[in-house]
């Protein structure tokens, strides 16, 4: 006797048709990046360009006078920067004293550090009139403030007098032109002093000039 098996049983079920998407699946339609652009279509627009952001750009200034005397407005911009934020360093290459020197130089405002030499008096005459220590203090300042300019460790800068050191013979003119032409950009520097040689007034952004009985 042979046994009959109901229907459906027994056999394997047929699949989908040829094309048909499987079951639980439904087709979707191609997107247009996956479709040819037909050749009367409209092209797509450009990518839209990398826009960087904009560097600060700091000044190099330039406060002259035909005294001495132009120092007393830079400190209050410099303590004003300070105030609000900025890492300030102010160096006063020919004012003494007060024996400070890169050791001992005040910090005011948590930001400003105000450096002057190691000597016990303000410099007027030519260096080749003062003692080697003397000399060796003014160039202590310029190599601490030229290590800090280089680095980038500060947000502005204050070099007073910085004219009248090199017209004194205390700095070299062509390193002082070399360092400043290397400043980050970011870094405001403020230069000061009656002489400034032009080279210096060359590469200033904003010069002010201080003057009397006009």
């Amino acid at each position: 006797m042979t046994a009959s098996l109901p229907a459906g049983l027994g056999a394997r079920s047929a699949g989908p048709a040829c094309g048909a998407p499987p079951l639980g699946l439904r087709a979707v339609a191609a997107t247009s990046a996956s479709r040819p652009r037909q050749p009367d279509a409209p092209a797509p627009p450009p990518p839209t360009p990398l826009r960087l952001l904009a560097q600060p750009e700091g000044l190099l200034q330039v406060h002259t006078a035909p005294y001495r005397g132009s120092f007393s407005a830079v400190l209050s911009q410099a303590i004003r920067s300070a105030g609000l934020g900025s890492q300030v360093l102010v160096c006063q290459f020919l004012k003494g004293g007060v024996n400070q020197g890169t050791a001992a130089s005040p910090s005011l405002c948590g930001r400003l550090r105000w450096l002057r030499p190691a000597v016990e008096a303000c410099l007027a005459e030519p260096a080749s009139e003062h003692d080697p220590l003397v000399r060796q203090a003014v160039q202590e300042v310029w190599e601490f403030s030229r290590d800090q300019l280089l680095a980038a460790a500060v947000d502005l800068m204050v070099l007073d007098e910085l004219g009248l050191a090199i017209e004194l013979g205390f700095l070299a003119a062509e390193e002082v032109l070399a360092v400043l032409e290397q400043r980050p950009a970011p870094m405001d520097v403020i230069l000061t002093g009656p002489p400034m040689a032009p080279e210096l007034m060359a590469l200033a952004d904003q010069v002010t000039q201080l003057r009397r009985g006009f």
